[in-house]
């Protein structure tokens, strides 16, 4: 990790993000981070675009505006290419994860990156397979987990299964972390393969 990461989230209202972004928050509490977690909403319904927005660091954070130049992005809905500029303002180092089952190299021809800047995984079709529906968020986390080495994959899942256990009924839960484990596993860069 650096040391100040900044993430800006594009996805739709309803898709989780807003709850991934915090859960990414509390993650690094974990680790004995700071950290900032907060949404910037436009019209305030179901599948309008939103953005959210994280910093995680070793050091106190002073910065108290939206992330406007992230070194990570992270596309939930990937139907938000073209419709939004998702790599505005993204510094020179870094990187876009998207939800999609296009490999990296296809997606950085999309944005006009190169292709070690792209990290793919397709969390609609885990969510679907895990959770018998389209809700992305949990495996877009898991799989950003990985691209930051935020924390080893069993501690991840120790994270998540303490959280919704309190929330949730043990098949819901249980989903979420089947969902969390594969995206972790399955994320792609041009380079790796997997990563």
């Amino acid at each position: 990790m650096r040391e100040l990461e900044e993430i800006r989230w594009h996805a739709r209202g309803g898709q989780g993000a807003v709850t991934a972004s915090k859960l990414l928050a509390e993650m690094a509490l974990t680790r004995n981070m700071y950290f900032q977690a907060f949404p910037e909403y436009g019209p305030e319904r179901m599948g309008a675009p939103i953005q959210c927005f994280n910093r995680l660091s070793a050091r106190p954070i002073s910065i108290y505006t939206s992330v406007s130049d992230p070194n990570v992005v992270v596309v939930v809905d990937p139907t938000l290419i073209g419709v939004v500029d998702v790599t505005e303002g993204l510094t020179p180092d870094g990187v876009v994860l998207v939800n999609t089952p296009a490999a990296p190299q296809e997606v950085a021809s999309q944005l006009g990156l190169s292709s070690d800047r792209v990290y793919t995984v397709d969390a609609t079709a885990i969510s679907m397979t895990t959770l018998g529906r389209a809700m992305p968020n949990i495996p877009m986390l898991g799989a950003l987990v990985k691209i930051l080495d935020l924390m080893p994959l069993d501690e991840a899942l120790a994270y998540v299964r303490e959280s919704f256990g309190k929330r949730f009924s043990a098949k819901v839960t249980e989903g979420n972390l089947a969902a969390l484990e594969r995206a972790y596993k399955e994320v792609k860069s041009s380079e790796m393969g997997c990563a």
